[in-house]
């Protein structure tokens, strides 16, 4: 398995850290860093933005992915305009808040927003709550300045995430939600979109938006089964 740091967070440093990276060049990144990897198709679990990320590179890079679990996809491109408008300046007022009041103010509103429930009330037994400590404080400002940014100002063109399009690619879209994420926040709504799109039936995964760290262990085996039943 392999994870990295996106452009900005953590241990990846920017030349220059007052400008954001857009999608697609946050593709471009996963493109460079599967190919330095390995000469075949991957199998991929996008979460997110991760999932938006995910979109993107088995669009541009045919060949890349064979399959891609896109977990609630933050990708207001994918609904009806004028749902689509609503969700990109609730985002844009989310980053405002962020400015006004920081972290503190703006982080519950942005769980609300997803879906998200802090208080991991349904997270598995013995879950250790990752510290607020300076390195996600300063993720959390990257996330909020610049990838908010993104999402807002993304280019996903859904008319070529249909069967025919992908077809050309090589890769099956597995579109995934939590089984906490509540139906009307738009992070469901974008994969329930997808799902239509691609033509596959959604798959539930443990835990909500965030299940991936509420239920790393139950998380990790739904998704060894997605992913066995998937090729």
């Amino acid at each position: 398995m392999i994870t990295y740091d996106r452009r900005g967070l953590s241990r990846s440093r920017l030349d220059a850290p007052e400008r954001g990276a857009t999608l697609v060049e946050h593709a471009d990144d996963v493109h460079r860093l599967l190919t330095a990897l390995t000469d075949g198709p991957v199998l991929m679990l996008g979460c997110s933005l991760g999932a938006v990320i995910g979109l993107h590179a088995a669009v541009r890079h045919p060949g890349l992915i064979r399959t891609l679990v896109a977990h609630e996809p933050v990708a207001p491109r994918l609904l009806p305009d004028r749902e689509r408008t609503h969700h990109e300046r609730e985002l844009t007022a989310l980053q405002e808040l962020y400015r006004r009041e920081g972290l503190s103010v703006a982080l519950p509103e942005i769980a609300r927003t997803l879906g998200i429930d802090p208080s991991l009330a349904d997270a598995e037994p013995d879950l250790t709550p990752q510290p607020m400590n300076a390195l996600r404080v300063a993720n959390f400002d990257h996330f909020i300045r610049h990838d908010f940014t993104a999402v807002v100002h993304d280019t996903l063109d859904p008319a070529a995430l249909d069967p025919a399009a992908l077809a050309h690619t090589g890769t099956r879209i597995v579109p995934a939600v939590g089984r906490t994420t509540p139906h009307t926040v738009f992070d469901h709504r974008c994969a329930v979109s997808l799902a239509g799109l691609v033509g596959e039936e959604l798959v539930e995964f443990p835990g909500g938006h965030n299940g991936n760290t509420s239920h790393p262990e139950a998380y990790a085996a739904r998704l060894r089964q997605v992913l066995a039943e998937a090729s």
